[in-house]
């Protein structure tokens, strides 16, 4: 088998992990994380996500996104309350509840208007971001600088989650079992007003869903199409919905992405996010029966992310 045959097996294995609903059903459990966790220093201690990811509080400085969404650093970061008027956050061994301020306002005031969008009691909110940023020790390639957040799609109950229920609660799978469309047990017009009104935010640079969730939202996204530009589609995000706020105005330490300027994405590139998600998960390729394993790729250095990102590390 070829070099580039081995590589897709291996990112088809991934995809089928992230994919299926019974595997894991979202997010991994207290248990299973700190497993993760415990593995991923042991592997590579001196790993920019190891460093980072062992930060349990912020560094003391003016607040500043640094670097890119994928590859930098968080100073000044501010804690979304673990408990509001209208959310809850999960998972919250994990201590990803930090953000940028520009982040954690507009998280807040989304979350008090959920009630008047969705008729929902509120939003339960997964990872935002490390107390540092940085990268992370599990999951997210991305949440780096305090400007990427995780919503839920299933709702906020009435009743607050105890501590049990947040570390280990599963979210709901909201994709169809085909994959091609959403599941409409669970999704409903609701999930389309929540993610229009983020999408219609001017401070928000992305929204990212799964693709079988970009089906439903083309199909009905109201009068207006122009928001459906900054929802796009990406792997797995079939049980939450992926926040992404611009830079911050005057914030030259911070580096954006450029804004949508391809359409709506409801054609053929839609199509194509489909058909490569389908084939990942029912047909993917087989893997070598001999030779060894391609060896892991190591994880990001703490050389790789800007210089700035050594004083938020060492910074108290």
């Amino acid at each position: 088998m070829s070099t580039l045959n081995r590589t897709f097996a291996a990112i088809s294995a991934l995809l089928i992990g992230a994919f299926l609903p019974w595997a894991g059903q979202a997010q991994s459990t207290a248990d299973e994380e700190a497993r993760r966790r415990a593995a991923n220093i042991a592997a590579f201690p001196e790993a920019a996500r190891s460093l980072f990811g062992q930060k349990t509080a912020p560094a003391s400085m003016q607040a500043r996104a640094i670097g890119s969404y994928a590859r930098g650093c968080l100073a000044g970061a501010t804690a979304l309350p673990v408990d509001g008027p209208s959310w809850q956050v999960m998972r919250l061994n994990r201590n990803r509840n930090w953000g940028h301020p520009v982040l954690i306002d507009y998280l807040e005031d989304l979350a008090r208007d959920v009630p008047r969008i969705t008729g929902w009691p509120g939003l339960l909110v997964g990872d935002i971001s490390q107390p540092r940023g940085g990268p992370m020790l599990t999951g997210h390639a991305s949440h780096q600088i305090g400007l990427d957040a995780d919503i839920w799609l299933t709702p906020m109950p009435r009743a607050r989650l105890d501590r049990e229920a947040r570390e280990n609660m599963p979210a709901v799978n909201m994709a169809r079992a085909d994959w091609r469309d959403v599941d409409p047990k669970h999704w409903t017009p609701a999930h389309t007003r929540l993610i229009k009104a983020a999408a219609s935010e001017p401070r928000v640079e992305r929204i990212f869903v799964n693709p079988a969730l970009k089906v439903a939202l083309c199909r009905d996204p109201g009068a207006d199409r122009s928001w459906l530009n900054k929802v796009r589609p990406i792997w797995g995000h079939n049980y939450h919905f992926h926040i992404r706020m611009s830079c911050p105005a005057g914030m030259a330490s911070c580096s954006g992405q450029e804004p949508p300027n391809f359409g709506d994405g409801c054609g053929e590139e839609l199509t194509g996010w489909i058909e490569r998600q389908r084939a990942a998960i029912f047909a993917p390729p087989r893997p070598p029966r001999t030779g060894p394993a391609p060896k892991p790729k190591p994880p990001m250095s703490l050389e790789a992310l800007p210089a700035e990102c050594r004083q938020v590390l060492v910074s108290r």
